[in-house]
């Protein structure tokens, strides 16, 4: 009775509040067909460790000299286009609907492309930023994710202690690491021996997703991959 319930509940949400492209602006969906065959994606080879399409699958000259926790990480889309309006739309216009069809595609992702990871952990924001948003729009990503890929969500272990700029705010990767560093704990034991598939919905330089992997592993889980919607090129 109740997926019936819901799916009348969203033909009447439909009916009065339409769904527009954010890509072209047509009534359908968040985003429409044309726009969803239009997105730019992450195409092999890649390197191994930061996921960035490279001309072999060997370490790229960033990852060579850099010392990362994280395991891995993986995007099926470029930031750029449609997926950065759609993007911005969820994590700067509460366009929080958009969650579920993107985290439709993160599971399309992760059906052809397997990654190691029993438990879901979003990407924590700080509590000030948390309030000035009202959501947190990893949160938001992973939530949906785990309903359709059966894979339980744990948000309450990782926290974000320190409040820095947005990472959009720094130039380098240097300056990214350093505005990163020791902003995350994780006050639970909960993960221990565990492999998490760490979400986030942006990755530029890695930073953010490494400095979570390095207090998830010492906190004792097994392996941290990160798993987000877009990679800047």
């Amino acid at each position: 009775m109740l997926p019936r319930f819901t799916k009348i509940k969203g033909m009447a949400l439909d009916l009065f509040f339409p769904r527009w492209c954010v890509g072209c602006g047509r009534e359908g969906d968040f985003i429409c067909p044309s726009c969803l065959k239009s997105l730019s994606r992450v195409m092999p080879p890649l390197c191994p460790k930061c996921g960035l399409p490279q001309s072999s699958a060997n370490l790229c000259s960033s990852c060579l000299g850099w010392q990362a926790e994280i395991d891995g990480i993986r995007a099926p889309f470029r930031f750029d286009g449609v997926m950065r309006q759609a993007i911005h739309e969820l994590k700067y216009r509460n366009l929080r609907a958009l969650a579920g069809l993107l985290a439709q595609l993160l599971n399309g992702y992760l059906l052809t492309n397997p990654m190691p990871g029993e438990v879901l952990v979003p990407v924590p924001l700080h509590p000030r930023r948390l309030r000035e948003r009202g959501y947190n729009q990893s949160r938001l990503l992973a939530q949906e994710l785990g309903r359709l890929a059966r894979l339980p969500l744990v948000d309450d272990c990782l926290v974000r202690e320190r409040h820095s700029l947005p990472q959009a705010r720094t130039s380098t990767v240097g300056e990214r690491r350093i505005n990163v560093a020791d902003a995350f704990t994780c006050r639970s034991r909960r993960l221990d021996d565990k492999p998490v598939l760490l979400i986030d919905d942006v990755s530029t330089s890695g930073a953010t997703l490494d400095a979570c992997a390095r207090v998830l592993k010492q906190a004792g889980a097994a392996s941290v991959w990160g798993l987000v919607l877009a990679r800047e090129i």
